[in-house]
């Protein structure tokens, strides 16, 4: 099926595009903080994602592409990172609207230290394993980045986020990866990462799917905050 890959990134975008509009939710408003943001996670990933390729960290099976390719990726490829985003952000921005309650403040600072730790214990342990000691180390560095440079206040609010996000993530990373077809989407070279599965799924992908939001997710509260009327 050659299309397949093309109609999970169209299936997990059409819903959130389609309730952007809505009355109490207007998302849409929030498009001129969230299309730069897009764009900076787009710089970095795209090229993370062409090289992690060339060199065989990763790849993809032609038998569910279209066969057109941007900067040799494939075209699906270059769409997941806009739809993902996409769809994420704007979950993000509906819990934000729909939950008041901060759920997650009194124990960011737990997740934080721990996410931390573990992920640069990890990272440094497993410099061989390009996919797992990038991930794991850039995630590491960025938490740290922003909660001990930047003092930003809404981590809370991303882990709460994050963790119902798992869901959509286990569907599409599941298909992604093999879950229910007979063939794997993408294919992952295991001598590149922890040869760790969660069904289909390696388990970098978590925190690579945690790195992309959080890094899009700076970018479009950074815009937010400088943009807010002053009191």
């Amino acid at each position: 099926m050659s299309y397949l890959y093309l109609l999970i990134n169209i299936a997990s975008v059409i819903v959130p595009i389609i309730f952007s509009f809505h009355p109490k939710i207007q998302f849409y408003k929030k498009w001129r903080y969230f299309f730069p943001a897009l764009a900076i996670s787009l710089l970095i990933f795209i090229p993370w994602d062409v090289y992690f390729t060339h060199i065989g960290v990763w790849g993809f099976n032609a038998r569910y592409l279209i066969g057109l390719t941007v900067f040799n990726l494939p075209i699906e490829e270059v769409l997941f990172f806009i739809c993902i985003p996409y769809s994420c952000v704007f979950t993000y921005h509906c819990l934000y609207i729909l939950i008041k309650k901060n759920y997650f403040l009194q124990f960011e600072n737990t997740i934080s230290i721990i996410l931390m730790l573990l992920l640069l214990v990890v990272s440094i342990f497993n410099v061989n394993k390009l996919y797992t000691s990038v991930t794991f180390g850039a995630l590491a560095l960025f938490i740290i980045f922003l909660k001990y440079v930047l003092h930003v206040k809404w981590l809370h609010r991303f882990y709460f986020a994050y963790l119902f996000l798992m869901i959509p993530f286990f569907t599409v990373n599941g298909i992604l990866t093999g879950s229910g077809i007979d063939e794997p989407v993408v294919w992952y070279n295991n001598a590149q990462n922890l040869n760790i599965r969660i069904l289909t799924i390696p388990f970098e992908d978590v925190f690579y799917g945690m790195l992309l939001l959080l890094l899009t997710i700076s970018v479009y509260e950074y815009l937010i905050k400088k943009n807010k009327p002053q009191q």
